[in-house]
């Protein structure tokens, strides 16, 4: 399905990595309730996917329908719902993920700050920016080098330089 740049996005992040089997059974619910996904009794033209076996992306394009705010609760109701069925929590923002080789890790604030602190996340690490809200924003500006991050700005202080 295409979508245009405009489209709506949102990004879920869990505070661990899915195993096979728990990201295709997690990708065919989400299809299910996307094929099925209204805003007042209109049908939605919406889709998801899951990215890294980790961030869980529903993408809408607002051209045909909206999505409202009980739309909007309806696919919050369903994460809630898959959140506790695989163990995983989907709705925590200070759950921050960046890249560490070839691998998507996360880790609480705290432990965040302290991976900076010690020089393991650089400026040049990959953080994701889960806040974008279109596909343009998905494509050019979820997965930057934590110095062009919104990261920089909350964490930059605590980065090593080499004065």
């Amino acid at each position: 399905m295409q979508f245009p740049k405009n489209s709506r996005v949102w990004i879920y992040q869990s505070d661990r990595e899915l195993n096979a089997a728990e990201t295709a059974d997690l990708q065919q619910q989400l299809d299910a309730f996307t094929s099925e996904w209204t805003a007042h009794n209109n049908q939605l033209k919406a889709a998801a996917e899951i990215r890294y076996n980790r961030f869980i992306v529903l993408l809408v394009d607002e051209s045909q329908a909206g999505a409202s705010g009980c739309s909007i609760d309806k696919s919050v109701n369903v994460l809630k719902r898959m959140e506790q069925q695989f163990s995983i929590n989907l709705f925590d923002r200070f759950n921050l993920a960046y890249r560490d080789g070839d691998k998507v890790q996360s880790a609480p604030r705290a432990e965040f700050e302290a991976l900076i602190a010690e020089g393991k996340i650089t400026p040049e690490t990959i953080v994701y920016n889960n806040v974008v809200q279109t596909l343009a924003d998905l494509e050019t500006k979820w997965e930057v080098p934590f110095k062009n991050s919104w990261h920089a700005q909350l964490f930059g202080n605590l980065i090593k330089t080499n004065a």
